[in-house]
């Protein structure tokens, strides 16, 4: 706008001041009486994010993608198919001819490619993955995503600290034990604002209908229904302070620039990773993407390459933003599914599923780029090198965050839960 543009000028003239130095001495009577545009308003968030502390994205592949068509290939193997290997940009390493994009980001990349469990159901594999435990009927254990929120985010955000943007998510989980305060805001459809988020009658009337709904819900809160009105209006209180926020606009991705969406691609897996990484200059601590169709059991290498296709360009958009926008060093970028594909073709040129040895790719947050971690047989059926396990991963996602994993939460039967269960922090990495 015309006022900062102007402002600009003269602090430019003046020398030696930085653009987000003088927006730090800005008043907050600035941004109230509408001063300071979105992207300046954004602008000092991030600078907020890289003081206060770290954030997560975490890419979810469900349905379990196959290693040898993504970060493993095994191009001089029967078990490896019609994948090739192609070259990175740090010598060495190779990765699969479906990613040209994000082979010119290994430098940022480490790929884990000995990762081991023994889980081979998806929803079993799924809530393992998220949680770092299995599925078990007396507790609910909270996601990573919920632990994240609890360690890091900041309580005065009018934002959601944990945000999930498309894919199924059928047995991902929550918030668990520790309530949900730390349940994900969930968007179906990133190239459009979250449905019902705008006040059908203004805001001063929004503002009364939530005060007489406090009165009526008074007399079920005496009648021993206190914890479940406490919850209830802690999170229509949230929802109204989001609503209500300029910063709804974040979920805005046709606020950017055309050349950006079109760096990200035209998909809704790109809007997904650009909203990503809206939110997180924004403040949010946890943001998960979801992709489905990894599943498969038939037409394997037909699959992994359009499922490639998809994530192969906003994925090294994503990494690109983040690091030119000064985030990558403070944000975990994660991609991972719930396990790998079998080593062996199918008679229907597919892929089963396959936990004994998988992938996954991490980057930023101190994580150290450009290297290898473990490694499998010629076959790609044993891990032969440092095998990972899934608490390992979580032990370590938790040292990038600056995340106590041995923090404790209890049920509601006062059984105490570690953050994680065991494992070791894969120390190569950092």
């Amino acid at each position: 706008m015309l006022w900062t543009h102007q402002t600009d000028v003269s602090i430019q003239r003046r020398g030696g001041i930085r653009r987000r130095d003088f927006l730090r001495g800005v008043s907050a009577a600035a941004f109230a009486a509408g001063m300071l545009g979105w992207q300046d308003m954004m602008a000092l968030r991030a600078d907020d994010l890289k003081r206060r502390g770290k954030a997560c994205i975490l890419l979810w592949m469900e349905g379990g993608p196959s290693q040898f068509e993504t970060f493993s290939p095994k191009p001089r193997h029967e078990n490896g198919g019609e994948t090739q290997a192609i070259a990175t940009n740090v010598s060495g390493i190779q990765i699969a001819d479906n990613l040209p994009k994000l082979a010119q980001h290994m430098h940022e990349l480490a790929i884990i490619r000995s990762v081991t469990s023994k889980e081979g159901n998806h929803p079993r594999a799924q809530q393992l993955l998220h949680t770092g435990y299995l599925p078990n009927p007396t507790v609910k254990y909270p996601t990573f995503g919920a632990l994240a929120t609890q360690a890091l985010a900041a309580k005065d955000t009018a934002l959601p600290a944990f945000c999930r943007i498309g894919g199924r998510f059928r047995t991902a989980g929550g918030g668990g034990i520790l309530g949900v305060e730390y349940d994900p805001f969930e968007i179906t459809n990133p190239e459009k604002a979250p449905a019902y988020t705008k006040p059908s009658h203004g805001a001063v009337r929004f503002g009364k209908r939530l005060e007489l709904m406090k009165r009526m819900e008074a007399d079920y809160r005496a009648a021993d229904g206190a914890q479940v009105v406490a919850d209830h209006q802690q999170l229509y209180d949230k929802t109204a302070r989001m609503i209500l926020s300029p910063e709804m606009k974040t979920f805005d991705v046709e606020q950017e620039k055309p050349s950006v969406i079109d760096a990200y691609g035209r998909t809704k897996f790109g809007a997904s990773c650009l909203l990503a990484r809206r939110l997180i200059e924004a403040g949010v601590t946890f943001v998960e993407v979801g992709l489905n169709g990894w599943d498969t059991h038939q037409n394997n290498f037909a699959e992994c390459r359009r499922q490639c296709g998809t994530i192969d360009q906003p994925v090294a958009q994503l990494l690109t933003e983040l690091r030119e926008r000064g985030l990558l060093e403070s944000t975990l970028v994660i991609w991972m599914g719930e396990f790998g594909r079998t080593p062996r073709i199918n008679p229907r040129a597919g892929r089963d599923h396959f936990p004994r040895a998988f992938n996954v790719a991490v980057a930023g947050a101190g994580i150290r780029g450009g290297q290898v971690i473990g490694a499998t047989d010629a076959a790609g059926e044993q891990v032969t090198d440092r095998p990972v396990t899934v608490p390992d991963l979580f032990r370590t996602y938790c040292q990038a965050l600056g995340i106590d994993p041995n923090t404790e939460n209890t049920t509601p039967l006062g059984r105490p839960i570690k953050a994680v269960g065991g494992g070791k922090t894969i120390a190569e990495l950092f």
